[in-house]
């Protein structure tokens, strides 16, 4: 039985042999993966997706990813335009468009494009007013996907969008704030009530326009009163003497004055 096992000790070593050399040999890449192939260190092509047959020992290959990579850029200590020190994160996504350069023209890329994304976001964010930061974040989103994504083209990296996630500023400023925005409220309500006023008292004014050039409209309108007040809990009821009886009394007054004073002429 010992000469049967050794006859078998060759065998099983070129299976061995074989099956390392397939291991090496063979690989399977995904829809999403591509393979960049060196061979005794150069460059060869960029393989994928599907099953691939290299070169063991002489040829070697990396997996690349093409599909959208979420970075969490950690927070930044930022001083803004108008010396407000705050904490800024972000989140970056990007994806790799050509895998050759990202192999060679970049070491460990996925580092590269987070830091550089850090420093542009310091960068971009301390041009920038607090009240900028707070309401135009879109803007400043879109200056650092810019910015980011013309410095990574080289490296066969697509930066899609950067979005400026959390703003921590301090208790003192958010407390500033908090003031300033009540102070807003409470000017527009003023001014929201004056233009109130203002709009009530033209219709008012163009009401009693209309009512003193037509005769009987006070009457009406005084009746009308009265109406409404009568049916209130209040056993006081005013009545006002209609303007047409003290254009009456006017007029009377006046034709009195001008009779005397044509009889003191005659004397």
């Amino acid at each position: 039985m010992f000469d049967v096992f050794e006859g078998l000790l060759p065998v099983l070593g070129v299976i061995l042999v074989l099956g390392i050399l397939l291991k090496h040999a063979v690989h399977i890449f995904p829809e999403y993966e591509r393979g960049v192939l060196f061979r005794l260190g150069r460059f060869v092509t960029v393989k994928g997706p599907g099953l691939i047959l290299i070169i063991p020992f002489v040829d070697r290959i990396i997996r690349v990813p093409l599909w959208v990579i979420v970075e969490n850029v950690p927070p930044q200590e930022v001083i803004t335009k108008d010396n407000v020190t705050c904490k800024v994160n972000a989140i970056l996504y990007y994806r790799v468009t050509d895998p050759e350069k990202a192999i060679i023209n970049v070491e460990r890329y996925h580092e590269a494009t987070s830091q550089f994304a850090q420093t542009t976001m310091r960068s971009v964010v301390g041009q920038a007013d607090l009240d900028d930061l707070l309401s135009e974040r879109d803007k400043l989103n879109k200056q650092i996907q810019e910015i980011v994504d013309s410095a990574t083209d080289p490296w066969g990296i697509k930066v899609t969008t950067v979005e400026i996630r959390d703003v921590i500023i301090p208790v003192e400023m958010q407390r500033a704030i908090a003031r300033q925005a009540e102070a807003e409220r409470d000017r527009r309500a003023v001014v929201i009530q004056a233009e109130g006023e203002k709009q009530a008292a033209q219709k008012i004014s163009e009401a009693t326009e209309i009512l003193t050039k037509t005769e009987g409209a006070m009457t009406l309108r005084m009746l009308r009163t009265i109406s409404e007040s009568a049916n209130q809990a209040s056993n006081t009821i005013l009545f006002p003497i209609p303007m047409e009886i003290k254009q009456l009394l006017v007029s009377a007054l006046s034709n009195t004055k001008e009779k005397d004073r044509t009889k003191n002429i005659e004397e």
